[in-house]
């Protein structure tokens, strides 16, 4: 049985969360200047081409700014300068290899916009995150769901079940795998 929090918890816990919100950053989306931004994390899963389509879409459709994010995910600690040198500049190869496979899948898609690319190191899910609270125009968080019927994925698992509910600082869309892309576009 769920403990009940006491009502010095609550009021710690509120406190806690309307702090976070006033060191969170004012989306400025829709401020003059200012394109609303749909975030898609790219890598080479294939629930990734769902997110990409849902995005492209209403982007297209809303005058929105598509924007790819690739994050390299360090192996191991590195020992060596080197070593780590070389393994940084093949995830950053393997980057713009993964933004021109979208690139082109936007296009057979028939999409015509050109999204911002992003590249960042770290580990994926405060990448993300960090990402999200420095550009305030980032206005959604577009992910694809694994088909897979152990669960909707990695991703999805960590960015909603690492935060109590509520607290993540833009909206995210989870794309059902299951969808075709045609299936995708409609709802889209």
């Amino acid at each position: 049985m769920a403990k009940k929090k006491q009502p010095a918890e609550r009021k710690k816990a509120a406190a806690t969360a309307a702090e976070t919100a006033k060191r969170r950053k004012k989306r400025q989306s829709f401020a003059e200047g200012h394109k609303r931004k749909l975030l898609v994390v790219v890598d080479e899963t294939p629930e990734c081409e769902s997110a990409l389509a849902f995005a492209a879409s209403r982007a297209q459709r809303t005058g929105g700014q598509l924007s790819l994010l690739y994050v390299i995910e360090p192996d191991v600690d590195f020992q060596w300068l080197a070593v780590e040198d070389v393994a940084r500049e093949e995830g950053h190869n393997k980057a713009k290899a993964v933004f021109r496979l979208f690139g082109r899948k936007l296009k057979a898609m028939g999409f015509e916009l050109v999204p911002e690319e992003v590249v960042r190191e770290g580990i994926k899910a405060e990448e993300i995150t960090k990402l999200i609270e420095e550009d305030a125009d980032v206005g959604l968080l577009v992910l694809g769901a694994s088909k897979d019927p152990s669960g909707p994925g990695p991703l999805v698992l960590t960015l909603a079940s690492g935060r109590p509910a509520g607290t993540f600082p833009v909206p995210i869309t989870v794309v059902p795998g299951h969808l075709s892309i045609e299936e995708i576009l409609a709802l889209a």
